[in-house]
């Protein structure tokens, strides 16, 4: 996926394994430039984060990421994020995580761009 460009798209989580913080309620809001792709993202547990990635000739992403949950506590971790067109066009990511902070456990999610509304 060389071509993949992220600005713009958002992003809905669709799963997790029960150590990650995200879940369906969370956003990712995507900003790219060139091979650098930042996200803001909150909702569910995450009060407010942020990801910094660099994206491989193959659409791969390699990010770290920080957040504040709901508990009042700073989580860091790394994501590696494979990127896969579905039959609608949307894009999702099978995600590798692991924390850099806590328990240092690692686990998997997935997320899947949000449809745009039609306007009307």
């Amino acid at each position: 996926m060389p071509n993949t460009n992220l600005d713009g798209k958002t992003f809905r989580s669709v799963a997790n394994t029960p150590n990650g913080e995200v879940g369906a309620e969370t956003l990712f809001r995507y900003r790219q430039s060139g091979n650098i792709v930042t996200a803001e993202y909150s909702g569910g547990a995450i009060v407010t984060g942020h990801l910094l990635a660099v994206m491989d000739e193959h659409g791969r992403l390699d990010m770290r990421y920080h957040h504040l949950n709901d508990q009042g506590e700073l989580m860091v971790g790394r994501c590696v994020s494979i990127s896969e067109v579905m039959p609608d066009g949307r894009l999702r990511f099978h995600e590798t995580w692991q924390w850099l902070t806590g328990d240092r456990s690692s686990g998997h999610s997935t997320i899947e761009e949000v449809a745009e509304r039609s306007a009307g």
